[in-house]
């Protein structure tokens, strides 16, 4: 279960798919790799394309795997700490630039709505990071949070054009 979120620690994104919401949590977790998002600002080896997976079930991992020159790296972004398909998961989430110990939690959400789901993501954890951390590339407060569900809500809308594909 995720830790509970101080007032300005958390942020959140919320997207309308066009499928019921057992198969909106089918789609996010077991075709990740083919809607999150490249590059960057949002893959762990960045401009190099890596494999997102997601381990579907409690204690799973959210991994993206890279083959290269060197061999195969791995590099582990999330756990999952609560599973219960359709309606909602949670994570313990790590940015690459985390060091060992650091995480945020993750919240994911299915509500059905109509003839669609209402995905609802939520990140909290932020409190915890100094002011300083390389996460918050010099953005503090409402300014810090409000990227961050600019970040999931570019990363929900890439979900969303999947799904209506």
């Amino acid at each position: 279960m995720s830790a509970p979120a101080p007032s300005g620690d958390s942020a959140s994104a919320t997207v309308f798919v066009a499928v019921p919401p057992g198969e909106a949590f089918r789609v996010f977790t077991e075709e990740i790799d083919l809607w999150w998002r490249q590059g960057p600002r949002y893959r762990a080896f960045g401009k190099q394309r890596g494999q997102l997976n997601f381990e579907t079930r409690p204690g799973g991992r959210v991994f993206e795997t890279f083959t290269g020159e060197r061999g195969t790296h791995t590099i582990e972004v999330g756990r999952v700490t609560s599973w219960n398909p359709p309606s909602s998961l949670e994570l313990e989430w790590r940015a690459s630039n985390f060091k060992p110990g650091e995480r945020t939690f993750v919240s994911v959400r299915f509500d059905p709505k109509g003839d669609g789901t209402f995905v609802t993501v939520r990140q909290s954890g932020w409190s915890a990071f100094p002011a300083d951390h390389p996460v918050r590339h010099g953005a503090q407060g409402a300014e810090f949070i409000r990227k961050i569900a600019l970040w999931w809500g570019e990363i929900l809308t890439a979900l969303r054009e999947h799904v209506s594909r």
